[in-house]
Protein backbone atom coordinates (compact mmCIF):
# COMPACT_ATOMS: atom_id res chain seq x y z
CA UNK A 1 0.00 0.00 0.00
CA UNK A 2 1.36 3.59 -0.71
CA UNK A 3 -0.09 6.84 0.21
CA UNK A 4 -0.31 10.54 -1.89
CA UNK A 5 3.65 10.67 -1.86
CA UNK A 6 4.64 7.15 -3.15
CA UNK A 7 5.74 5.88 0.44
CA UNK A 8 5.08 2.70 1.80
CA UNK A 9 1.61 2.93 4.11
CA UNK A 10 -0.39 0.24 6.38
CA UNK A 11 -3.73 -0.68 4.91
CA UNK A 12 -6.64 1.09 6.06
CA UNK A 13 -10.00 -0.96 6.86
CA UNK A 14 -13.79 -0.72 6.84
CA UNK A 15 -15.65 -2.42 9.03
CA UNK A 16 -19.24 -3.07 7.64
CA UNK A 17 -22.03 -3.14 10.19
CA UNK A 18 -21.16 -1.48 13.96
CA UNK A 19 -23.10 -3.97 16.29
CA UNK A 20 -21.59 -6.17 18.68
CA UNK A 21 -19.18 -7.14 16.20
CA UNK A 22 -18.21 -4.63 14.50
CA UNK A 23 -18.10 -2.18 16.88
CA UNK A 24 -15.58 -4.40 19.19
CA UNK A 25 -13.24 -5.25 16.07
CA UNK A 26 -13.55 -1.35 14.89
CA UNK A 27 -11.91 -0.50 18.07
CA UNK A 28 -9.38 -2.95 18.53
CA UNK A 29 -8.09 -2.40 15.09
CA UNK A 30 -7.75 0.91 15.34
CA UNK A 31 -5.61 0.12 19.02
CA UNK A 32 -3.23 -2.48 16.53
CA UNK A 33 -2.60 0.96 14.97
CA UNK A 34 -4.51 0.96 11.89
CA UNK A 35 -7.05 3.91 10.40
CA UNK A 36 -10.51 2.32 10.45
CA UNK A 37 -13.65 3.31 9.44
CA UNK A 38 -16.91 1.52 11.00
CA UNK A 39 -20.02 1.60 8.81
CA UNK A 40 -23.32 1.02 9.38
CA UNK A 41 -27.27 2.10 7.61
CA UNK A 42 -28.38 3.14 11.25
CA UNK A 43 -27.70 7.10 11.53
CA UNK A 44 -28.28 7.35 15.97
CA UNK A 45 -25.79 4.52 16.24
CA UNK A 46 -22.69 6.02 13.91
CA UNK A 47 -23.79 9.47 15.71
CA UNK A 48 -23.30 7.42 19.73
CA UNK A 49 -20.18 5.67 18.45
CA UNK A 50 -18.62 9.05 16.58
CA UNK A 51 -18.91 10.42 20.47
CA UNK A 52 -17.58 7.64 21.57
CA UNK A 53 -20.62 6.30 23.18
CA UNK A 54 -21.12 2.40 23.17
CA UNK A 55 -25.12 1.67 22.64
CA UNK A 56 -24.84 -1.75 24.90
CA UNK A 57 -22.36 -2.96 27.94
CA UNK A 58 -19.05 -4.59 27.08
CA UNK A 59 -16.12 -4.04 29.25
CA UNK A 60 -13.26 -2.17 28.40
CA UNK A 61 -15.16 -1.50 25.11
CA UNK A 62 -15.92 2.79 25.99
CA UNK A 63 -12.26 3.28 27.00
CA UNK A 64 -10.91 1.77 23.80
CA UNK A 65 -13.73 3.49 21.43
CA UNK A 66 -12.89 7.18 22.88
CA UNK A 67 -9.09 6.73 23.33
CA UNK A 68 -9.64 6.20 19.43
CA UNK A 69 -12.30 8.42 17.93
CA UNK A 70 -10.71 11.24 19.95
CA UNK A 71 -6.95 10.58 17.65
CA UNK A 72 -8.87 10.59 14.70
CA UNK A 73 -7.87 6.74 14.30
CA UNK A 74 -11.21 5.43 14.24
CA UNK A 75 -14.47 7.11 12.36
CA UNK A 76 -17.84 6.06 11.66
CA UNK A 77 -20.32 6.99 8.75
CA UNK A 78 -23.19 5.56 6.93
CA UNK A 79 -21.77 6.19 3.97
CA UNK A 80 -20.24 2.96 2.62
CA UNK A 81 -19.37 4.33 -1.23
CA UNK A 82 -16.98 6.84 1.25
CA UNK A 83 -15.83 3.93 2.94
CA UNK A 84 -15.27 1.22 0.67
CA UNK A 85 -13.06 4.17 -1.24
CA UNK A 86 -11.03 4.88 2.16
CA UNK A 87 -10.57 1.18 3.09
CA UNK A 88 -8.50 -1.64 1.27
CA UNK A 89 -9.71 -4.17 3.68
CA UNK A 90 -13.03 -4.53 4.46
CA UNK A 91 -14.20 -6.74 7.10
CA UNK A 92 -17.93 -7.68 7.04
CA UNK A 93 -19.54 -8.19 10.48
CA UNK A 94 -23.33 -7.68 10.26
CA UNK A 95 -25.63 -9.94 12.07
CA UNK A 96 -27.15 -13.24 10.95
CA UNK A 97 -30.57 -13.50 12.78
CA UNK A 98 -32.95 -16.48 12.85
CA UNK A 99 -35.54 -16.25 10.08
CA UNK A 100 -38.35 -15.65 11.31
CA UNK A 101 -40.43 -18.56 10.08
CA UNK A 102 -37.74 -21.37 10.73
CA UNK A 103 -34.80 -22.01 12.01
CA UNK A 104 -32.12 -21.33 9.25
CA UNK A 105 -29.92 -17.84 9.26
CA UNK A 106 -31.13 -15.04 7.63
CA UNK A 107 -28.26 -13.92 5.18
CA UNK A 108 -30.01 -10.94 3.54
CA UNK A 109 -27.90 -8.20 5.82
CA UNK A 110 -24.57 -9.92 4.80
CA UNK A 111 -25.37 -10.64 1.16
CA UNK A 112 -26.28 -7.39 0.82
CA UNK A 113 -23.19 -5.28 3.02
CA UNK A 114 -21.28 -7.96 0.71
CA UNK A 115 -22.67 -6.39 -2.76
CA UNK A 116 -22.62 -2.82 -1.18
CA UNK A 117 -19.23 -3.20 -0.74
CA UNK A 118 -18.12 -4.87 -3.97
CA UNK A 119 -20.64 -1.96 -5.71
CA UNK A 120 -18.60 0.31 -4.75
CA UNK A 121 -14.86 -0.39 -4.63
CA UNK A 122 -12.86 2.23 -6.31
CA UNK A 123 -9.41 -0.01 -6.10
CA UNK A 124 -8.87 -4.00 -5.59
CA UNK A 125 -9.28 -4.92 -2.00
CA UNK A 126 -9.98 -7.87 0.27
CA UNK A 127 -13.24 -8.39 1.53
CA UNK A 128 -13.08 -10.42 4.95
CA UNK A 129 -16.31 -12.22 6.41
CA UNK A 130 -16.51 -12.41 9.89
CA UNK A 131 -20.45 -13.05 10.07
CA UNK A 132 -21.04 -16.30 11.43
CA UNK A 133 -22.58 -18.21 8.57
CA UNK A 134 -24.04 -21.35 7.65
CA UNK A 135 -21.26 -23.60 5.70
CA UNK A 136 -21.41 -22.82 1.95
CA UNK A 137 -22.85 -18.76 2.04
CA UNK A 138 -19.08 -18.42 1.44
CA UNK A 139 -18.78 -19.69 -1.88
CA UNK A 140 -22.26 -17.61 -2.95
CA UNK A 141 -20.68 -14.76 -1.65
CA UNK A 142 -18.03 -14.64 -4.32
CA UNK A 143 -20.34 -15.22 -6.73
CA UNK A 144 -22.22 -11.74 -5.94
CA UNK A 145 -19.23 -9.56 -5.80
CA UNK A 146 -18.01 -11.23 -8.85
CA UNK A 147 -21.13 -10.24 -10.09
CA UNK A 148 -20.68 -6.48 -9.01
CA UNK A 149 -17.02 -5.16 -9.23
CA UNK A 150 -16.72 -2.23 -10.98
CA UNK A 151 -14.62 -2.77 -14.30
CA UNK A 152 -11.48 -2.64 -13.61
CA UNK A 153 -11.07 -3.88 -9.83
CA UNK A 154 -10.32 -6.93 -8.58
CA UNK A 155 -11.49 -8.26 -4.97
CA UNK A 156 -10.90 -11.42 -3.35
CA UNK A 157 -13.22 -12.79 -0.41
CA UNK A 158 -12.07 -14.90 1.97
CA UNK A 159 -13.65 -16.02 6.08
CA UNK A 160 -12.40 -15.21 9.01
CA UNK A 161 -14.91 -16.39 11.89
CA UNK A 162 -14.82 -14.83 15.54
CA UNK A 163 -14.84 -16.15 18.82
CA UNK A 164 -15.92 -13.95 20.81
CA UNK A 165 -17.02 -14.20 24.34
CA UNK A 166 -19.49 -11.31 25.78
CA UNK A 167 -17.63 -9.62 28.42
CA UNK A 168 -14.49 -10.64 27.01
CA UNK A 169 -14.61 -9.56 23.61
CA UNK A 170 -12.00 -7.07 23.56
CA UNK A 171 -9.73 -9.34 24.95
CA UNK A 172 -10.91 -11.69 22.41
CA UNK A 173 -10.28 -9.55 19.61
CA UNK A 174 -6.62 -8.23 20.91
CA UNK A 175 -5.42 -11.43 21.86
CA UNK A 176 -7.04 -14.28 20.08
CA UNK A 177 -6.70 -17.71 21.01
CA UNK A 178 -6.30 -18.91 17.22
CA UNK A 179 -6.74 -16.96 13.64
CA UNK A 180 -8.82 -18.83 11.36
CA UNK A 181 -8.34 -17.76 8.08
CA UNK A 182 -10.53 -19.32 5.16
CA UNK A 183 -10.31 -19.63 1.33
CA UNK A 184 -6.66 -17.35 1.03
CA UNK A 185 -4.77 -16.76 -1.56
CA UNK A 186 -0.54 -16.16 -0.84
CA UNK A 187 -1.76 -12.61 -1.44
CA UNK A 188 -4.78 -12.71 1.10
CA UNK A 189 -3.00 -14.57 3.46
CA UNK A 190 -0.37 -12.17 3.38
CA UNK A 191 -2.51 -9.38 4.07
CA UNK A 192 -4.36 -10.46 7.09
CA UNK A 193 -1.35 -11.98 8.76
CA UNK A 194 -0.12 -7.76 8.20
CA UNK A 195 -3.72 -6.75 10.09
CA UNK A 196 -2.63 -9.73 12.59
CA UNK A 197 0.70 -9.02 12.54
CA UNK A 198 0.03 -8.09 16.64
CA UNK A 199 -1.42 -10.90 18.03
CA UNK A 200 0.57 -13.47 15.60
CA UNK A 201 4.10 -11.92 17.37
CA UNK A 202 2.36 -12.64 20.53
CA UNK A 203 2.02 -16.18 20.03
CA UNK A 204 -2.31 -16.49 18.32
CA UNK A 205 -1.87 -19.79 16.14
CA UNK A 206 -3.06 -18.96 12.66
CA UNK A 207 -5.10 -22.16 10.83
CA UNK A 208 -5.20 -21.60 6.96
CA UNK A 209 -8.09 -23.79 6.02
CA UNK A 210 -10.61 -23.59 3.15
CA UNK A 211 -14.00 -21.87 2.98
CA UNK A 212 -16.20 -24.57 3.99
CA UNK A 213 -13.90 -25.94 6.74
CA UNK A 214 -13.71 -22.34 8.26
CA UNK A 215 -17.43 -21.63 7.73
CA UNK A 216 -18.07 -24.68 10.20
CA UNK A 217 -15.29 -23.61 12.96
CA UNK A 218 -17.63 -21.26 14.51
CA UNK A 219 -20.83 -22.91 14.42
CA UNK A 220 -19.46 -26.05 15.17
CA UNK A 221 -17.49 -24.34 18.47
CA UNK A 222 -20.45 -23.14 19.67
CA UNK A 223 -22.43 -26.33 19.31
CA UNK A 224 -19.84 -27.87 21.12
CA UNK A 225 -20.34 -25.84 24.08
CA UNK A 226 -24.32 -26.10 23.78
CA UNK A 227 -23.93 -29.63 24.28
CA UNK A 228 -21.36 -29.85 27.05
CA UNK A 229 -24.23 -27.59 29.11
CA UNK A 230 -27.03 -29.32 27.72
CA UNK A 231 -24.89 -32.93 29.05
CA UNK A 232 -24.59 -31.60 32.61
CA UNK A 233 -28.18 -30.80 32.83
CA UNK A 234 -29.33 -33.98 31.34
CA UNK A 235 -26.72 -35.40 34.21
CA UNK A 236 -28.03 -33.36 36.56
CA UNK A 237 -31.64 -34.74 36.58
CA UNK A 238 -29.81 -38.39 37.35
CA UNK A 239 -27.90 -36.57 40.33
CA UNK A 240 -31.56 -35.01 41.52
CA UNK A 241 -33.08 -38.66 41.39
CA UNK A 242 -30.64 -40.09 43.45
CA UNK A 243 -29.35 -37.28 45.72
CA UNK A 244 -25.79 -37.09 44.08
CA UNK A 245 -24.23 -33.62 43.51
CA UNK A 246 -24.16 -32.22 40.22
CA UNK A 247 -21.20 -29.41 40.74
CA UNK A 248 -19.62 -31.64 42.58
CA UNK A 249 -19.50 -34.40 40.13
CA UNK A 250 -18.71 -31.39 37.26
CA UNK A 251 -15.74 -30.49 39.81
CA UNK A 252 -14.09 -34.29 39.22
CA UNK A 253 -14.87 -34.55 35.82
CA UNK A 254 -13.26 -31.35 34.74
CA UNK A 255 -9.97 -32.38 36.66
CA UNK A 256 -9.99 -34.67 33.43
CA UNK A 257 -8.19 -32.66 31.10
CA UNK A 258 -9.99 -34.42 27.99
CA UNK A 259 -13.10 -33.06 29.10
CA UNK A 260 -12.33 -30.02 31.52
CA UNK A 261 -14.40 -27.80 33.51
CA UNK A 262 -16.23 -24.91 31.65
CA UNK A 263 -19.38 -25.05 30.44
CA UNK A 264 -19.88 -27.86 32.40
CA UNK A 265 -22.09 -25.69 35.26
CA UNK A 266 -25.34 -27.19 35.34
CA UNK A 267 -28.21 -24.79 35.74
CA UNK A 268 -30.71 -22.61 34.03
CA UNK A 269 -29.60 -23.12 30.34
CA UNK A 270 -27.88 -21.32 27.39
CA UNK A 271 -29.24 -18.42 25.58
CA UNK A 272 -28.18 -14.86 24.15
CA UNK A 273 -27.60 -14.08 20.72
CA UNK A 274 -25.43 -16.76 19.40
CA UNK A 275 -25.97 -20.08 21.10
CA UNK A 276 -29.51 -20.75 20.33
CA UNK A 277 -29.40 -19.06 16.87
CA UNK A 278 -26.05 -20.63 15.79
CA UNK A 279 -27.32 -24.32 16.84
CA UNK A 280 -30.39 -23.94 15.16
CA UNK A 281 -29.08 -22.87 11.85
CA UNK A 282 -26.58 -25.75 11.82
CA UNK A 283 -29.44 -28.29 12.97
CA UNK A 284 -31.01 -26.72 9.51
CA UNK A 285 -28.21 -27.13 7.19
CA UNK A 286 -27.22 -30.15 8.74
CA UNK A 287 -30.51 -31.55 7.63
CA UNK A 288 -30.56 -29.66 4.13
CA UNK A 289 -26.84 -31.79 3.56
CA UNK A 290 -28.92 -35.10 4.70
CA UNK A 291 -26.42 -35.23 7.93
CA UNK A 292 -28.99 -36.06 10.20
CA UNK A 293 -26.70 -37.19 13.16
CA UNK A 294 -25.74 -33.75 13.68
CA UNK A 295 -29.48 -32.42 13.48
CA UNK A 296 -30.67 -34.83 15.64
CA UNK A 297 -28.12 -34.32 18.16
CA UNK A 298 -28.71 -30.74 18.20
CA UNK A 299 -32.54 -31.12 18.34
CA UNK A 300 -31.83 -33.05 22.06
CA UNK A 301 -29.35 -30.40 23.09
CA UNK A 302 -31.93 -27.57 22.44
CA UNK A 303 -34.71 -29.25 23.90
CA UNK A 304 -32.72 -30.38 27.11
CA UNK A 305 -32.07 -26.18 27.28
CA UNK A 306 -35.42 -25.35 27.19
CA UNK A 307 -36.62 -28.07 29.54
CA UNK A 308 -33.93 -25.99 31.80
CA UNK A 309 -36.67 -22.99 32.39
CA UNK A 310 -39.53 -25.29 32.71
CA UNK A 311 -37.45 -26.76 36.10
CA UNK A 312 -36.72 -23.36 37.40
CA UNK A 313 -40.52 -22.65 36.78
CA UNK A 314 -41.41 -25.56 39.10
CA UNK A 315 -39.10 -24.83 41.78
CA UNK A 316 -40.16 -21.23 41.72
CA UNK A 317 -43.96 -23.02 42.05
CA UNK A 318 -43.42 -25.50 44.37
CA UNK A 319 -41.72 -22.96 46.75
CA UNK A 320 -44.94 -20.98 46.91
CA UNK A 321 -47.05 -24.48 47.40
CA UNK A 322 -48.09 -24.96 44.12
CA UNK A 323 -49.05 -21.49 42.83
CA UNK A 324 -47.57 -18.45 41.89
CA UNK A 325 -51.06 -16.25 41.93
CA UNK A 326 -50.54 -13.07 43.49
CA UNK A 327 -47.45 -13.96 45.05
CA UNK A 328 -44.32 -11.68 45.19
CA UNK A 329 -41.31 -13.24 43.10
CA UNK A 330 -38.19 -10.95 42.99
CA UNK A 331 -35.92 -11.95 40.15
CA UNK A 332 -32.04 -11.31 40.46
CA UNK A 333 -30.70 -11.08 36.51
CA UNK A 334 -32.37 -10.58 33.18
CA UNK A 335 -29.00 -10.69 30.75
CA UNK A 336 -28.12 -14.02 29.75
CA UNK A 337 -24.95 -14.35 31.63
CA UNK A 338 -23.02 -11.87 33.60
CA UNK A 339 -21.00 -8.98 32.24
CA UNK A 340 -23.41 -8.01 29.72
CA UNK A 341 -26.69 -6.28 28.97
CA UNK A 342 -27.77 -8.60 26.36
CA UNK A 343 -31.16 -9.84 26.55
CA UNK A 344 -31.62 -12.10 23.28
CA UNK A 345 -32.98 -15.67 24.45
CA UNK A 346 -32.26 -14.64 27.72
CA UNK A 347 -33.68 -17.98 30.04
CA UNK A 348 -33.83 -15.17 33.27
CA UNK A 349 -36.36 -13.55 31.12
CA UNK A 350 -38.19 -16.44 29.93
CA UNK A 351 -38.79 -17.33 33.06
CA UNK A 352 -39.82 -14.24 34.77
CA UNK A 353 -42.62 -13.68 31.94
CA UNK A 354 -43.81 -17.20 32.29
CA UNK A 355 -44.17 -16.73 35.99
CA UNK A 356 -45.99 -13.09 35.50
CA UNK A 357 -48.31 -14.94 33.21
CA UNK A 358 -49.00 -17.45 35.73
CA UNK A 359 -50.64 -14.66 37.88
CA UNK A 360 -47.37 -13.59 39.65
CA UNK A 361 -46.10 -10.25 40.81
CA UNK A 362 -42.52 -10.65 39.51
CA UNK A 363 -39.77 -7.55 39.86
CA UNK A 364 -36.43 -7.72 38.26
CA UNK A 365 -33.67 -6.34 38.97
CA UNK A 366 -30.08 -6.71 36.38
CA UNK A 367 -26.70 -4.55 37.23
CA UNK A 368 -26.41 -3.69 33.34
CA UNK A 369 -29.61 -4.97 31.83
CA UNK A 370 -32.39 -3.65 33.21
CA UNK A 371 -32.86 -1.18 30.76
CA UNK A 372 -32.53 -3.74 27.93
CA UNK A 373 -35.33 -5.98 29.40
CA UNK A 374 -37.91 -3.59 29.57
CA UNK A 375 -37.42 -2.86 25.95
CA UNK A 376 -37.98 -6.48 25.26
CA UNK A 377 -40.93 -7.34 27.92
CA UNK A 378 -42.44 -3.63 29.08
CA UNK A 379 -45.02 -5.60 31.29
CA UNK A 380 -42.95 -7.32 33.79
CA UNK A 381 -41.85 -4.75 36.95
CA UNK A 382 -38.24 -3.51 37.31
CA UNK A 383 -36.29 -2.44 40.21
CA UNK A 384 -32.96 -0.02 40.34
CA UNK A 385 -31.45 -2.58 42.78
CA UNK A 386 -31.41 -5.67 44.35
CA UNK A 387 -32.85 -5.22 47.73
CA UNK A 388 -36.12 -3.16 45.91
CA UNK A 389 -36.66 -6.26 43.77
CA UNK A 390 -36.83 -9.04 46.51
CA UNK A 391 -38.21 -6.48 48.71
CA UNK A 392 -41.76 -8.48 50.46
CA UNK A 393 -40.77 -11.24 47.83
CA UNK A 394 -42.82 -15.08 48.56
CA UNK A 395 -39.52 -16.19 46.72
CA UNK A 396 -36.63 -14.94 45.34
CA UNK A 397 -35.14 -16.47 41.94
CA UNK A 398 -31.12 -15.94 41.48
CA UNK A 399 -31.09 -16.40 36.87
CA UNK A 400 -27.88 -14.41 36.64
CA UNK A 401 -24.45 -15.48 38.20
CA UNK A 402 -23.85 -11.49 38.87
CA UNK A 403 -21.02 -11.12 41.74
CA UNK A 404 -23.20 -8.76 43.27
CA UNK A 405 -25.70 -11.73 43.80
CA UNK A 406 -23.27 -14.23 44.37
CA UNK A 407 -21.59 -12.60 47.37
CA UNK A 408 -24.97 -11.00 48.86
CA UNK A 409 -25.23 -11.15 52.36
CA UNK A 410 -28.31 -13.39 52.62
CA UNK A 411 -29.25 -11.88 56.26
CA UNK A 412 -29.32 -8.94 54.79
CA UNK A 413 -31.82 -10.22 52.24
CA UNK A 414 -34.05 -11.97 55.02
CA UNK A 415 -35.05 -8.85 56.08
CA UNK A 416 -36.17 -7.82 53.18
CA UNK A 417 -38.49 -10.73 52.15
CA UNK A 418 -41.70 -11.71 52.93
CA UNK A 419 -40.77 -15.77 53.11
CA UNK A 420 -37.04 -16.96 52.76
CA UNK A 421 -37.58 -19.08 50.14
CA UNK A 422 -34.52 -18.83 46.88
CA UNK A 423 -34.35 -20.94 43.78
CA UNK A 424 -30.46 -20.46 42.62
CA UNK A 425 -31.09 -20.89 38.86
CA UNK A 426 -27.26 -20.73 38.08
CA UNK A 427 -26.14 -23.00 41.21
CA UNK A 428 -23.60 -20.35 41.89
CA UNK A 429 -24.50 -19.73 46.14
CA UNK A 430 -23.16 -20.95 48.90
CA UNK A 431 -26.10 -23.11 49.81
CA UNK A 432 -24.93 -24.10 53.37
CA UNK A 433 -24.87 -20.22 53.94
CA UNK A 434 -27.94 -19.50 53.21
CA UNK A 435 -29.46 -22.33 55.06
CA UNK A 436 -27.81 -21.21 58.11
CA UNK A 437 -29.48 -17.63 57.51
CA UNK A 438 -32.65 -19.66 57.77
CA UNK A 439 -33.63 -20.12 54.14
CA UNK A 440 -35.03 -23.16 52.17
CA UNK A 441 -32.46 -23.35 49.04
CA UNK A 442 -33.47 -25.02 45.76
CA UNK A 443 -31.09 -25.50 43.14
CA UNK A 444 -30.46 -27.58 39.44
CA UNK A 445 -28.89 -31.04 40.57
CA UNK A 446 -28.45 -30.84 44.25
CA UNK A 447 -30.28 -31.78 47.26
CA UNK A 448 -32.23 -28.65 48.45
CA UNK A 449 -31.27 -27.05 51.69
CA UNK A 450 -33.93 -25.96 54.12
CA UNK A 451 -33.18 -23.68 57.34
CA UNK A 452 -32.68 -25.15 60.83
CA UNK A 453 -36.23 -24.45 61.28
CA UNK A 454 -37.89 -25.71 58.49
CA UNK A 455 -35.82 -29.40 58.89
CA UNK A 456 -37.33 -29.17 62.00
CA UNK A 457 -41.07 -28.77 61.69
CA UNK A 458 -40.92 -31.11 58.46
CA UNK A 459 -38.51 -33.71 60.41
CA UNK A 460 -36.00 -33.98 57.97
CA UNK A 461 -38.80 -35.27 54.94
CA UNK A 462 -37.55 -32.95 52.41
CA UNK A 463 -37.33 -34.58 48.53
CA UNK A 464 -34.48 -34.25 46.42
CA UNK A 465 -35.49 -31.40 43.55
Amino acid sequence: MTNDNGEQRAPRISVIGTGYLGATHAAAMAEMGFEVIGVDTDPNKVDALSQGIVPFYEPGLPELLRKHVGTGQLRFTTDIEAATAFADVHFVCVGTPQQSTSFAANLSYVEDATRQVAKHLTHDGLIVGKSTVPVGTAARLRGIVHENLPAGVTAELVWNPEFLREGKAVQDTLAPDRLVLGGTTAASEAMLRTVYAEPIANGTPVLVMDLPTAELVKVSANAFLATKISFINAISEVCAAVGADVTLLADALGHDVRIGRQFLNAGLGFGGGCLPKDIRALMHRSSELGAHSASDLLQQVDEINMRQRQLVIDHALAACGGSVLNRRIGVLGAAFKPDTDDVRDSPALNVAAALQLRGAQVTVFDPQATTSAARIFPALGYADSAATAIQGADVVLVLTEWPEFVDADPREFAALVKAQNIVDGRNCLDGQAWAAAGWNVRTIGRAPVQSASAASASQGAYAFA
